[in-house]
């Protein structure tokens, strides 16, 4: 049987802890996901694209069905040239559906044979984004709970001496 593989795209600007879990959950799923780390020129990171590769390349150190790789340019077109069979996306919350449904479709339009699967995500995280987090930590307010240890050092960093 052919290897089973999906694109796990995103900004991850920073990577949150429901981000990671998506990913985990896409394993059981997936013979191997490839991380696409999205630049989007549109938004203006707080984060590198290198910075942001580095954190989910340690979320999974020991992880070999997980790659990591930045992506510029359509998704489908990307998915077609690595042999993807699926774009693995999480929802947070109804709102997102609508949003992901317009995506997903286009994403079909353009490379008919790719599928877009959507995980709900946990509960008790479905309230997180990478831009709360961000303003959260940006202002001071604790964000240990909802990002790798290694994210809540970085975010610490970047915002430490700023108002």
């Amino acid at each position: 049987m052919p290897e089973r593989m999906a694109i796990c795209p995103g900004s991850f600007d920073p990577l949150t802890n429901g981000h990671e879990t998506i990913m985990r959950r896409g394993l059981a799923l997936f013979d191997r996901i490839i991380v696409a780390v999205t630049i989007n020129l549109k938004k203006t990171p707080l984060f590198t694209t290198e910075e942001r590769m580095a954190m989910v390349r340690a979320s999974f150190p020991d992880e070999p069905r997980i790659e990591i790789e930045a992506l510029d340019g359509l998704l489908a077109a990307y998915a077609r040239s690595r042999g993807a069979v699926a774009i693995l996306r999480g929802l947070r919350a109804p709102s997102d559906f609508e949003y992901e449904l317009q995506m997903a479709q286009m994403n079909r339009h353009l490379h008919p044979d790719l599928d877009t699967v959507f995980l709900a995500s946990d509960a008790d995280g479905s309230y997180v984004s990478s831009s709360i987090v961000k303003e959260v930590a940006r202002l001071g307010g604790h964000v240990a709970d909802m990002v790798p240890p290694h994210v809540s050092a970085a975010l610490a960093a970047k915002f430490s001496g700023r108002p």
